[in-house]
């Protein structure tokens, strides 16, 4: 939804569209064991309802869209806690309140996230553009996308002085958007796994018109320190998707479609590490007892060891303690142009697991990977070549 000036007033339309299809019908959700992060704490979701209070959002023929957000935003969250095993949702507002654009992203932070999901719903000139797109942190590709990330931001402007709290940033500049080059995306890469799965839902299972997932500079993403996104389910300014969007009907599929990708997202996050001792127990004994969690500083070359990959980003990351939250012993992999960052070296897999578990307090995503001479093999394959060298000894 982007910002613009209607009838006097200012509303937000344009584009953004990330969304749900999903098939609410057969609605038997398994409840799935998240096994949440957090040294057993749970998942932490933070679910951002776009707009509300004076800030009505997009206007459709007769409905805002702040009241579209809130109501798939609550349904949203109400699956999730009835589905997903730990899971906490927090929501940025439940009612139909004003919430600062700079809150939004600090509730998140201060609750120490995992998720954060900022829902809207779409506007534009024409009647006849419809669908859902998801979009996620990242420099804007084209003037299209800038114009959406500029109309959105430009609901900071709404605020008593702008200005000074979002630091001089002007949304209506090109050139503030330049700061948004600098940014370290370290969460990019699994905010665009999780918009992937938002979107393959609506196409898929509630035949929504796919827009995509595309990037821009959003101060509700950028502000974020856990994957993020923000999903807009449909276009307002579309009478037959306005209809929809303020169906009981429509707005359980959206909501349920955001809620398995989530699920996908967190089972995924799991099933990595957890190829776990349990599993490769009996087949890979690489050590009967936990060995000490102390990273071996020097692996030898050729020598196939086991790291805690923290982070991934298009761009390269400045190997700084602070860029990684104070983790240490981080170090670089370059895999097709996108660069991995792990912690940690371990000669066997019951010691990064253990590892990991510390951890994930820092990075509740993190998971095991197996490196030799500074490549990424595949886990299992390691796990079995580490096997068969113990036999040999």
């Amino acid at each position: 939804m982007s910002t613009g000036i209607k009838n006097g007033k200012l509303c937000t339309f344009n584009i953004y569209t990330a969304i749900l299809f999903f098939l609410l019908t057969a609605v038997s959700l398994i409840s799935i064991s998240a096994a949440g992060n957090k040294s057993g704490k749970g998942w932490v979701i933070v679910i951002d309802p776009g707009h509300g209070g004076k800030d009505s959002g997009a206007l459709g023929s007769r409905s805002r869209e702040s009241d579209i957000n809130l109501a798939i935003a609550l349904k949203t969250g109400e699956y999730i806690e009835k589905n997903i095993k730990n899971a906490t949702v927090i929501y940025t507002r439940k009612d139909d309140s004003t919430v600062d654009l700079k809150e939004r992203p600090k509730i998140a932070n201060k609750a120490n996230a995992d998720l954060f999901i900022s829902i809207h719903s779409n506007s534009t000139i024409s009647k006849k553009v419809m669908g859902a797109e998801t979009w996620v942190m990242g420099i804007a590709k084209d003037e299209a996308n800038l114009e959406v990330a500029m109309n959105e931001n430009a609901v900071m402007l709404q605020e008593e002085d702008y200005s000074t709290k979002y630091e001089g940033f002007d949304p209506k500049s090109s050139e503030s958007y330049i700061m948004f080059s600098l940014t370290q995306k370290v969460f990019q890469q699994q905010s665009i796994n999780l918009a992937s799965k938002i979107q393959t839902e609506f196409r898929e299972r509630v035949n929504r018109n796919d827009r995509d997932v595309k990037q821009a500079g959003f101060w509700v993403l950028y502000k974020t320190t856990m994957p993020s996104v923000l999903v807009e389910t449909g276009f307002i300014t579309n009478p037959a998707e306005e209809d929809y969007l303020n169906s009981k009907e429509g707005q359980d599929y959206l909501a349920s479609s955001i809620f398995r990708a989530c699920k996908d997202y967190l089972n995924e996050i799991e099933s990595r590490s957890e190829i776990s001792l349990k599993k490769n127990q009996d087949s890979a004994r690489i050590s009967n007892t936990v060995a000490n969690t102390t990273p071996n500083e020097n692996p030898e070359a050729g020598e196939i060891f086991f790291k805690v990959q923290i982070a991934s980003s298009v761009t390269k990351i400045d190997m700084n303690q602070d860029n990684f939250k104070g983790a240490g012993n981080v170090t670089e992999i370059n895999v097709q142009n996108t660069f991995k960052y792990s912690t940690g070296n371990f000669s066997d897999f019951a010691s990064a697991v253990k590892y990991r578990d510390k951890i994930k307090t820092l990075y509740p995503d993190a998971f095991i990977i197996a490196v030799q001479d500074n490549k990424i093999l595949l886990l299992q394959q390691a796990l079995e070549q580490k096997r068969k060298k113990q036999k040999v000894n």
